[in-house]
């Protein structure tokens, strides 16, 4: 990798938004620490995630055990490391309340992150899928943030019920488009196991649709 002067905040976040406007897909790996995402630069790739079971695990916890200050610290390595955009998993923005993850976003963007995404679960601690109407108000507030902000922010939606054991695509869908509805730029139900599920929800929106591809 060159060792040229990294872009900066604007430049990352406009080249972010110009890969889900462009025909196509692109493959976006997951980065674990600030080595991981220097070699994935190296490789090819345009940009990188963050995974926030990955991210537990280098420190010796389970997912859903890392602080948003950590998150937060988390982004600026992987951000200082390599010159990808960064896309932050930041589980359910670390708080119940729509201003609270609102407020993540902000910081999160602050952070050096491109995007990030906010989810329906509220974290093994009460182990729930937040009600529809609360779960709408929470993207709407973070989308309002992410519209807000002075660089250009890619909020991802998540619908978790596939892997939360609520295996209601239906829902699932009907979430999707009304957090596309409330603002969001991507939408994500992690979980969907065939190409026609896949489908289903791609027909269901018109925004871009993430899809995570794991090992069977």
């Amino acid at each position: 990798m060159s060792d040229a002067p990294l872009p900066g905040a604007r430049e990352r976040a406009e080249s972010f938004r110009a890969l889900h406007q462009r025909e196509g897909a692109f493959v976006m790996p997951n980065a674990w620490d600030a080595g991981s995402a220097r070699i994935l630069a190296g490789l090819g790739f345009e940009a990188v995630a963050t995974t926030s079971s990955g991210h537990a695990c280098t420190l010796g916890r389970s997912d859903g055990q890392v602080t948003r200050e950590e998150v937060l610290a988390h982004i600026g390595d992987l951000v200082a490391a390599m010159p990808l955009p960064v896309s932050a998993d930041l589980e359910n923005c670390y708080a119940d309340d729509p201003a609270g993850a609102a407020q993540t976003i902000r910081l999160a963007s602050e952070a050096g992150a491109s995007g990030g995404s906010i989810e329906d679960y509220s974290g093994p601690e009460s182990g729930r899928i937040y009600d529809f109407s609360h779960a709408v108000e929470r993207v709407a507030a973070a989308a309002e943030m992410a519209r807000s902000l002075p660089v250009p922010f890619t909020l991802t939606a998540r619908a978790e019920n596939l892997i939360r054991g609520r295996a209601d695509l239906d829902d699932t869908i009907a979430r999707l488009k009304a957090f596309e509805d409330a603002g969001a730029d991507v939408l994500y139900a992690p979980g969907l196991k065939s190409a026609a599920e896949v489908a289903a929800v791609c027909e269901a929106v018109s925004k871009p649709v993430n899809v995570l591809a794991a090992p069977a």
